[in-house]
């Protein structure tokens, strides 16, 4: 698809709106993540998160906050016809953080959607769309001194929900690693 030949500049262009649209107290964070499933896909993705213009929510013992997050991925695996894709995603995210936020812990969770710039086909898995729904959860640690840094592990799985068959989904583990800006 030619409109994945402009997406380094999209990202950017996403990037500086996000920058200048935020508060300075709701920071954004830039993060590279590294993916791998069981059938030898591997996955590096470049993304960003948009913090909603909210001060968040208490719930338990920790507080609940909420921010989108947008993301470009290169998915490289050995395929029937092709041996890689691009796809673009878009999720909102829950995030909870004990001790009323002030943990440097936090688990989060989001369901979302992306498009692929064509269907992913390998020998014994075919997906029959290129619009799938991505559902997360991950656990995290924020670093440095101001916590600044963030590090998470996360599971993702990725599926049509049964738009159309067959319908195999992939399940991933994921690594990121992100800096707040």
């Amino acid at each position: 698809m030619p409109l994945f030949r402009f997406l380094p500049a999209a990202l950017l262009g996403l990037l500086a709106t996000g920058a200048m649209a935020q508060p300075a107290a709701a920071r954004n964070m830039l993060y590279l993540q590294g993916s791998a499933s069981a059938g030898g896909t591997h996955i590096l993705t470049l993304g960003t998160t948009l913090p909603w213009h909210t001060s968040g929510w208490q719930l338990g013992s920790g507080a609940l906050s909420g921010h989108w997050d947008a993301y470009a991925s290169y998915w490289n695996y050995r395929g029937v016809q092709r041996s890689g894709l691009w796809l673009l995603g878009l999720t909102p995210v829950l995030r909870w953080t004990p001790d009323g936020g002030r943990s440097a812990w936090f688990v989060q969770a989001g369901i979302g959607v992306t498009l692929m710039d064509h269907l992913y086909e390998k020998p014994g898995k075919s997906f029959s769309t290129a619009f799938n729904f991505a559902s997360h959860l991950g656990v995290g640690l924020r670093l440095g001194e101001h916590r600044q840094q963030e590090l998470m592990l996360s599971v993702q799985h990725i599926s049509n929900a049964r738009i159309k068959r067959p319908n195999p989904g992939i399940n991933l583990v994921q690594l990121r690693y992100a800096v707040h800006w």
